[in-house]
C-alpha cells in the first residue's frame, strides 16, 4: 500500500545533475524537440515506443486535438506510442503525421494490413503572435522531434512547442511574459513508483507558486516592471476581451505504475486540478488546456489506487509549470523569467 506519509517524504526535485527530475525519469518515456530557426516556435515529441495505456482530458474552451476520442475509455484502442504537443495553432497537428512515419519506419504500431500503424494523439497551441505566423511546425518537425528523442532530463525554456509560449494576456501581448516547455519527477518513497509531468504553458492567466501564492510570472504592470494580478484587476472591475483561440496550457503527465484506460482517465481529469493550482485564471474561453495521461506499464503493483497516483501527477503537473515560467527567456521583447526580474514592490 501507498501511504501518505511515502508520497511526500521525499523532496519532489534534487538537485541538479543528482538525479532526473524531468518526465523522462518514467520507464519507457522519450522526449525530443524540434524548433524553428525561423521564428519562435516548435513541437514537443513524448514518445512510448513499447506502447501506454491513455487518458485525456480537455477543459479548455477553445481546444486543437487529434485523436483524442481514441482514448475515451469505451473506445477500442487500447494503447498508444506517442503524443505530439506543437505550437502553430491548428496547423501543428500536422506534426503528428511526422511522428507516425518515424515509428512506423522503426516497426512500432499495430500490424494491419501488411504495415504498422501508430497512434500519436496531439494537441496545439496557438503562437502565431509570436513572428512571421507563415513560419509553423510541419510533418518533417514532428519527424525530427521523434530523431532527437531520448531518455535524458528534458531540455527545458523556449524550445519545442513552448518556443513561441506567452503568458499574462488579458490585458494585451504588450504586457505578457514568457514562458516555454518544463517538466518533473516525483518518485514515491521507497515503492518504485515514479510520476512525471511535461508542460507547455501558453496561458492566458498568471502563473501561481501554490506553495506560497505567490505570483511568479504572467501580465505586467502599466510601466512593465511588476506583476499587475489578473484576478486582482478582475474583481475590482476591470473588463477583459478574451482574444479567442490565442492560448492553452499542454501536458503530459506519465506514471510507471501499470493500470487500464478508465483509470489512466481519471488520472487526467485529477492533473488538471495541478493546472489550476499553478495558473489562475486556467480553463478561460481563450484556452485550450488538454491534459494526457500515459502509463508505460513497466511497474505492478497490488493495492495500488489510481487516485493516489492523479493526486500526484497533478502535483508533477504544477511543479512543471512552474518549470515552463522559471526557465523561459526573453524573446522579441517579451521578457521572461531567466533574464528579467519585477522590480522590488
Amino acid at each position: 500500500m501507498i501511504t501518505r506519509r511515502s508520497v511526500f517524504a521525499l523532496p519532489c526535485l534534487a538537485l541538479a545533475g543528482e538525479t532526473n527530475n524531468t518526465i523522462t525519469a518514467v520507464d519507457g518515456i522519450k522526449v525530443g524537440h524540434h524548433t524553428l530557426k525561423e521564428r519562435p516556435t516548435g513541437c514537443t515529441a513524448i514518445l512510448c515506443e513499447a506502447g501506454a495505456v491513455a487518458g485525456v482530458d480537455v477543459r479548455g474552451a477553445a481546444p486543437g486535438t487529434r485523436d483524442t476520442e481514441l482514448l475515451n475509455p469505451i473506445n477500442t484502442v487500447q494503447q498508444i506510442h506517442g503524443v505530439m504537443l506543437s505550437g502553430g495553432s491548428a496547423f501543428g497537428l500536422e506534426t503528428a503525421g511526422g511522428a507516425m512515419r518515424y515509428l512506423e519506419s522503426k516497426g512500432i504500431g499495430f500490424p494491419i494490413a501488411g504495415t504498422r500503424v501508430p497512434i500519436v494523439p496531439a494537441a496545439i497551441l496557438m503562437d502565431l503572435r509570436m513572428g512571421d505566423s507563415k513560419y509553423r511546425p510541419t510533418p518533417e518537425s514532428g519527424y525530427q522531434a521523434c530523431v532527437k528523442a531520448s531518455n535524458k532530463p528534458v531540455e527545458e525554456g523556449n524550445v519545442g512547442a513552448g518556443a513561441g509560449a506567452t503568458i499574462g494576456k488579458f490585458f494585451g501581448h504588450e504586457f505578457a511574459m514568457k514562458a516555454g516547455i518544463g517538466s518533473s519527477a516525483i518518485r514515491v518513497g521507497n515503492t518504485g513508483i515514479v510520476v512525471g509531468a511535461i508542460a507547455a504553458v501558453n496561458a492566458v492567466g498568471d502563473i501561481v507558486d501554490p506553495r506560497t501564492g505567490q505570483i511568479v510570472a504572467g501580465a505586467r504592470t502599466a510601466d512593465g516592471k511588476g506583476f499587475r494580478n489578473a484576478m486582482d484587476a478582475i474583481l475590482n472591475g476591470y473588463l477583459v476581451v478574451l482574444p479567442q483561440g490565442a492560448n492553452t496550457t499542454l501536458a503530459v503527465v506519465a506514471t510507471n505504475v501499470a493500470l487500464d484506460k478508465p483509470q489512466m482517465s481519471k488520472i487526467a481529469q485529477m492533473a488538471h486540478d495541478g493546472m489550476a493550482r499553478a495558473v489562475n485564471p486556467i480553463h478561460t474561453p481563450a484556452d485550450g488546456d488538454t491534459v494526457f495521461a500515459l502509463s508505460t506499464g513497466t511497474l505492478k503493483l497490488a493495492n495500488v489506487s489510481h487516485g493516489q497516483i492523479g493526486a500526484i501527477a497533478a502535483e508533477a503537473l504544477s511543479q512543471a509549470i512552474l518549470r515552463a515560467a522559471r526557465t523561459a527567456s526573453t524573446v522579441l521583447g517579451v521578457p521572461g523569467l531567466k533574464d528579467w526580474k519585477p522590480a522590488a514592490k
